[in-house]
Order: structure tokens, then C-alpha cells, then sequence
């Protein structure tokens, strides 16, 4: 995810003189309106209103492009980062759904930088929603800030969309949203990229732009595999720098 005031994960990024008009404008979000199958829409200029039912979780379908079984782990390397990410076995109940619990920590040089718990709700249709964070960020063994933190229904936020069921190129939508706090957008750029990495080969692979109005310089562009998830993430604006996955558990 990309955070305001935060160093990406990819590497640490200088903000570059792109302007914020300019980036929205390279989304192209007019051809993507709130629908059953973009509830989460990014429409430039209007009022988010995604299409969120609560009564609408209790037949999830899974998504291939982001399994949610307890027990999944992925394990990432990027420069001198190293990222674990596991799906637990706990929920929480957010707005009447049972929210899968997800960690994820960010290591530098074998020292703990961010320590987060994610919280995301499969739909029935197979729409995967990020339904918030809590987040920390570390210095020295100590919490230096907890800015990015937020859940739906708490204050004005509201839920956005990690995976779309049935995602087509051109789809722009928000991933989250608490004004000024996380304000995370993405847009589908391809549906059958290819793409090598130390731990095996991928193909049909989802990638997407991802961006926010916080931090307006930075883009990154993520890769998704069926069956496995977030596989790869490089920074295409605002900085350089990629994060691989180099390991793999699949849930038991």
C-alpha cells in the first residue's frame, strides 16, 4: 500500500515534480462507474458511494488472485527489505462481517520497520475488500507513528476494493478511504502479463497502477498470479527500486 509521509516499500522514494492533475488524468477513470462488478468505482471528481453490502458476505467466493486461507504466507525481498506476510486463523467482526485478519511486517537490515494488521472481507461474488489497517511503524524498537490506520465505519471511512472478481482492463477503483489518512487508489493495466522471478515463472497475471492523492509523485505497479496472490511490485514514478516474492506457503 502506499501511505502519506510513509518510505515505500520497494525502496526509499524521492517524491518527483508530478503534478497531481497529471496522474489522475493518466487513470482515466471516466470509463469506470460504480457497478455490480466495479462496486468499489474511481470516478475523478465525484463522491465515493461504493456499492457495499454487508448482507451480501455470507457465501463468499474466493479469488484466486488473493487467497485468504488461514495459513497462506507469502515472503518478500526488495534491497534491503524483507516483507513476511501471513493470513491468520483469526476475524474481526467489522460492519457485521467477519473480517479475515492479516499480518504483515516490513524488516530492514533484520531490524522491524512496520508491524501491520490488515483486515479484508471476500464478498459473494468474489470481490475481495480491504476493510482497514492498523498500522505502526517502528524506530529503534519503538512506535513512531500509527498514521494510515483506519476502519470502516469508524470516523467516516469507508471499504474499498483489493481484488476485483472480475477485473477488465481500464477498471479504476479505490482500495480504501479516510480522507487525508488512506486514500489508496488502483487501475487494471493488464490481464495475461508474464513474468519471471527467482521462485518460478507466472503467467495470466492481473497488473495493476496503484497511487494516491497523499503523496502525489509516487506510482507503483503490482503483479497478481492465480492461485498465489501478490507476486512482484515496482516503483514506476517517484523513485526506483521492486519487491519479489521469494517464498511461498500455500494455506494447509
Amino acid at each position: 500500500m502506499i501511505r502519506p509521509d510513509r518510505t515505500s516499500r520497494v525502496a526509499v522514494l524521492v517524491t518527483a515534480a508530478l503534478g497531481l492533475a497529471a496522474l489522475l488524468g493518466s487513470c482515466n477513470p471516466s470509463s469506470s462507474g460504480t457497478s455490480a462488478r466495479n462496486p468499489a468505482a474511481y470516478l475523478e471528481g465525484e463522491t465515493y458511494a461504493p456499492a457495499f453490502d454487508p448482507a451480501k458476505f455470507d457465501n463468499p467466493v474466493a479469488n484466486l488472485y488473493f487467497p485468504l486461507g488461514p495459513g497462506t504466507q507469502w515472503v518478500f525481498e526488495g534491497g534491503d527489505e524483507h516483507v513476511e506476510v501471513t493470513v491468520t486463523d483469526q476475524t474481526k467482526v467489522i460492519d457485521g462481517i467477519a473480517a479475515v485478519v492479516v499480518t504483515d511486517q516490513v524488516f530492514r537490515n533484520g531490524e522491524l520497520i512496520e508491524d501491520t494488521v490488515d483486515w479484508y472481507g471476500t464478498d459473494d461474488a468474489g470481490n475481495v475488500w480491504y476493510l482497514g489497517e492498523q498500522t505502526a511503524e517502528y524506530e529503534n524498537g519503538q512506535v513512531t507513528t500509527t498514521a494510515g490506520s483506519w476502519e470502516t465505519g469508524v470516523n467516516g471511512a469507508q471499504p474499498g476494493i483489493i481484488m476485483l472478481a472480475d477485473a477488465q482492463v481500464g477498471d479504476a477503483y479505490r482500495q480504501e478511504y479516510l480522507a487525508g489518512e488512506a486514500e489508496d487508489l488502483a487501475k487494471v493495466l493488464e490481464l495475461s502479463a508474464s513474468l519471471s522471478l527467482s521462485i518460478g515463472s507466472y503467467d495470466n497475471l492481473i497488473v495493476t497502477e496503484e497511487w494516491t492523492p497523499l503523496d502525489p509523485g509516487i506510482t507503483e505497479h503490482k503483479w497478481y498470479a492465480a492461485g498465489v496472490g501478490f507476486i512482484h511490485e515496482e516503483a514506476v514514478a517517484g523513485g526506483s527500486g521492486s519487491l519479489d516474492l521469494v517464498e511461498f506457503r500455500p494455506a494447509p
